[in-house]
C-alpha cells in the first residue's frame, strides 16, 4: 500500500511539473516583454526631439548698435518732429538742435501721432543744468504719459529729495520706484519701459488693469506694476475706457530735453 501512495505522488508531480514548465516559461516571457516595453519608454522620454518645438518660428529682428530694432517705429530721429503734434493739434512747438529736442517752458506738452495700445518704449532724457534755486518737483520736472492718461515721471532725482511716489521713475502718485538710478542734471538717462494696457469690456466695466515693467538707466524700478487707473494730481486714480491713444510729453516749466525714441508693437 505504501509503494502504491509513493507511485501516486510521483505521478501527480511529475504532472504538475510538466503543467508548471510552460506557465512558469509564459511568465517569464511576459516578464521580459514588459520589462523591455519599459526600456523602450523610458528611452523614448529620454529623446530629446520629442520635446523640440519648430514652429512658430519668432520672426527676426536687426538690432544695430546704437540705432532702433527694425521693427521699431521711429518718433524721433534727431531731426525734427514730424512724429509729434502740439497738445490741441498743429505744428509741435518744442526745439530741436544737435539730435535732441526740448521742452519750450509755457508752450504745452506735445503728443505722437500715431497711437499706440501694447509697447515696448525706449527714450532717453536729460534735465538741465542749471538747478540753483530750484528743488523738489520744480527741478527739471516733465513726464511720459503712456496712452495720454499713465504718467511716468521724469524728474531731477539725484540729491534731490521730493515725495518718493513723484521721483524720477515713479508711477506719478501711484508706485515708488524700486531704485533711484538718477544722474547728475545735464547727464543723458534712459527708460526702458514696457506697457500693457488696459482691457476694458464692451459695457466699459474694466476686464484687465494696466502694467508696466521699467529699467532707468539699466537699473529695474518698476517691476510688472499694476497700476490703479490714470494719473490724478489730487485724488484717488481710477479707470475709465478708452483705447489706444498717444504718447503724450509733459511741458512743466523746465528745459527738459529728449532723444532717440522709439516704439516696438507688442
Amino acid at each position: 500500500m505504501g509503494d502504491l501512495m509513493a507511485r501516486r505522488h510521483t505521478r501527480v508531480a511529475i504532472a504538475g511539473a510538466r503543467i508548471g514548465a510552460p506557465v512558469l516559461s509564459m511568465a517569464f516571457a511576459a516578464l521580459v516583454a514588459a520589462t523591455a516595453s519599459a526600456q523602450a519608454q523610458d528611452q523614448q522620454q529620454r529623446d530629446p526631439a520629442k520635446t523640440e518645438v519648430w514652429t512658430p518660428l519668432p520672426k527676426a529682428v536687426a538690432t544695430p548698435k546704437d540705432a532702433a530694432p527694425s521693427d521699431a517705429v521711429v518718433l524721433f530721429d534727431g531731426k525734427d518732429l514730424s512724429a509729434w503734434e502740439a497738445e490741441q493739434g498743429g505744428q509741435a512747438p518744442w526745439t530741436v538742435a544737435n539730435g535732441a529736442f526740448t521742452v519750450v517752458p509755457g508752450s504745452k506738452g506735445i503728443r505722437s501721432k500715431r497711437r499706440f495700445c501694447d509697447i515696448q518704449l525706449h527714450v532717453e532724457w536729460r534735465t538741465p543744468v542749471q538747478t540753483r534755486g530750484f528743488e523738489g518737483q520744480h527741478r527739471g520736472n516733465s513726464g511720459i504719459f503712456l496712452q495720454e492718461l499713465y504718467e511716468l515721471q521724469v524728474l531731477d532725482s539725484y540729491d534731490n529729495p521730493t515725495y518718493a511716489n513723484g521721483q524720477a521713475a515713479s508711477i506719478y502718485k501711484q508706485a515708488i520706484p524700486l531704485a533711484n538710478a538718477s544722474r547728475a542734471p545735464g547727464q543723458w538717462q534712459t527708460y526702458d519701459v514696457v506697457w500693457k494696457a488696459p482691457r476694458f469690456a464692451q459695457g466699459g466695466g474694466l476686464v484687465s488693469p494696466a502694467r508696466i515693467t521699467v529699467l532707468h538707466n539699466g537699473v529695474l524700478v518698476q517691476d510688472d506694476t499694476v497700476l490703479s487707473g490714470k494719473t490724478e494730481y489730487i485724488g484717488a486714480p481710477s479707470y475709465s475706457p478708452h483705447g489706444c491713444a498717444p504718447i503724450y510729453l509733459q511741458d512743466h516749466d523746465a528745459k527738459v530735453s529728449y532723444r532717440n525714441i522709439w516704439v516696438r508693437e507688442l
